[in-house]
């Protein structure tokens, strides 16, 4: 017996139903039919029952399906083990997130990278400073990052977008905008927008916090902060104002901050991103893997909406 005809005959002992065996295989119906009708005239025996309603085993069919399906499992296995071994994919990936939602991401693109891939090696978590976001990919210490778009870097490469989020501005509940139900980016240009310190790209927070208004009005930057919870104290203290993702409402809540949302502020996206020399199998392998997890989601714009 071939291996795709013993697959074909254990998919149909389970699904009992040859238009779902073939479409789980992804094989035509008559493939499905012509394999089992083959199988029968060389064992000599029927190893189905077919009437209009309903496919049912006979004994000699059950008796096949418990002598080979161990047999087959173990081929199974190791012929995933010798693709995962060969594609790298053995090995642990470490994945960097740049904020909880997209910690929440990787962990559910995780699951689904294990289960394309049994014999993969362990995800590895890891945070990323929020004031040096590329500074761990770089040194090697990180495969993969599901970073803050944009990343326009010629030695890193990135994917597709796998999470977009409105955004709000976080200000201290002393502050006017605190009893307003939203705010634009206009209003941006009336207070002091605190920005963040070390190697972060210009361009990254030129998209974060615009250098002027959509009239045309500069928009002042106050103090730097490090990390996030630098940002939060000045924030709540009153010292400035901060754009942020929509999600941080719930991650981040402080009774001295409020969240207000913008009106007319482009969402905040998010994606993986890696070192574009190490573009290896298990790289494009746990890409694919979080692509399907945000489809089976909704898209980018539903990933995770309950923690939001």
């Amino acid at each position: 017996m071939e291996r795709r005809d013993v697959e074909i005959f254990l998919a149909l002992t389970e699904e009992l139903h040859f238009g779902r065996t073939a479409q789980r295989l992804h094989v035509s119906q008559a493939r499905v039919s012509q394999t089992i009708k083959q199988l029968e005239r060389r064992i000599g025996a029927a190893l189905f029952e077919r009437t209009s309603r309903r496919v049912e085993l006979t004994p000699i069919g059950r008796r096949l399906a418990d002598d080979i399906r161990p047999g087959y499992e173990l081929i199974r296995a190791g012929v995933e083990r010798a693709v995962a071994a060969g594609r790298g994919l053995a090995e642990p990936l470490r994945v960097g997130f740049s904020s909880p939602l997209a910690g929440e991401l990787v962990l559910f693109a995780a699951s689904a990278y294990r289960e394309r891939h049994p014999a993969a090696g362990e995800v590895l978590l890891h945070e990323t400073p929020l004031s040096d976001p590329f500074g761990l990919l770089r040194s090697g210490e990180l495969d993969l990052l599901l970073a803050q778009f944009p990343v326009v870097e010629p030695d890193l490469a990135t994917g597709p977008v796998l999470i977009s989020d409105t955004r709000v501005l976080a200000v201290s509940t002393r502050h006017p905008f605190a009893k307003r139900p939203s705010v634009r980016v206009e209003d941006l240009a009336g207070d002091k927008v605190l920005s963040l310190s070390g190697p972060v790209p210009e361009y990254w927070l030129d998209h974060l916090l615009p250098r002027t208004t959509p009239a045309g009005r500069p928009v002042e930057r106050g103090e730097r902060a490090a990390t996030r919870q630098e940002l939060l104290a000045l924030v709540g203290a009153g010292r400035g104002v901060h754009p942020a993702a929509a999600h941080e409402v719930r991650y981040y809540a402080r009774p001295n901050i409020a969240y207000v949302p913008f009106d007319d502020a482009p969402p905040l996206e998010y994606g993986l991103v890696w070192r574009a020399a190490a573009d290896t199998g298990r790289i494009r392998a746990f890409a694919e893997a979080a692509a399907e997890t945000v489809l089976r989601q909704g898209g980018p714009g539903d990933v995770c909406a309950e923690c939001r």
